[in-house]
C-alpha cells in the first residue's frame, strides 16, 4: 500500500507541483486548498500517513489547521511537515510549537522534501 500524503496549499501551483514529486515518488495524493478543506479531507480520506501544509491561507490558516489536528486523539501522531513562505525564526518556532514535525520554507528543493517525508515516515 503506498502511504498517503495530503497537500495543503491555497496556491494551485504548490499543491500541483508537490503533489507530482510526491506521486512521482508513488506516494497516494490528496490536495487541499486551506485549512478547513484539509480538515474535510483529512476526515473523509480514510488513513493519512502524513501532511504538507502551508500557513498562509484563507478561511483557515495553516497553525489553526495544526493546532485542531493535534487536539485529536485519532490525528495527533500523523508526521505535519509545514511548507511555507514565512521564514523567520518566530513563524518557525510557532510552527513547531503547534505540533508540525518539520519546518521548510519554500521553494523547497524536491529531493530535500522527498528525503524528509521519507524519513518521518520512516
Amino acid at each position: 500500500m503506498p502511504k498517503h500524503v495530503l497537500i495543503v496549499d491555497d496556491s494551485k501551483t504548490v499543491r500541483n507541483l508537490v503533489a507530482f514529486i510526491m506521486k512521482k515518488e508513488g506516494f497516494k495524493v490528496t490536495t487541499a486548498e486551506d485549512g478547513l478543506d484539509g480538515l474535510e479531507k483529512l476526515y473523509g480520506a480514510g488513513e493519512v500517513d502524513l501532511i504538507v501544509s502551508d500557513i498562509n491561507m484563507p478561511r483557515m490558516d495553516g497553525l489553526t489547521f495544526i493546532k485542531t489536528i493535534r487536539e485529536q486523539d485519532a490525528y495527533k501522531d500523523i508526521p505535519i511537515v509545514v511548507l511555507s513562505t514565512e521564514g523567520q525564526d518566530k513563524d518557525i518556532q510557532s510552527g513547531l510549537t503547534v505540533g508540525a514535525n518539520l519546518y521548510m520554507v519554500k521553494p523547497a528543493q524536491p529531493e530535500k522534501l522527498v528525503r524528509n517525508v521519507k524519513m518521518l515516515l520512516g
